[in-house]
């Protein structure tokens, strides 16, 4: 199973996009089109405590909305 969306190529439409897309290129090695992928590897080696903090409120919403689920589930099954 692959995520798509990690083959995005980034386009600097913000300033901190352009600054991410420019970093990202010179610490790679200046490839042409930067992906999301390349960027996710470039903040998990020098920014992970930021990509822990998006996947533990991924991770959160995601266990509060599978209850959520459940909850909605057996009501209608009463």
């Amino acid at each position: 199973m692959e995520n798509e969306n990690l083959n995005e190529t980034l386009s600097a439409d913000t300033g901190l996009k352009d600054l991410v897309v420019n970093y990202i290129g010179e610490k790679l090695a200046g490839p042409e089109e930067i992906t999301v992928d390349m960027a996710v590897e470039v903040f998990a080696a020098e920014f992970p405590e930021f990509l822990l903090a998006v996947a533990e409120e991924n991770f959160l919403r995601g266990y509060e909305q599978a209850l959520a689920d459940v909850e909605t589930m057996e009501k209608q099954n009463v």
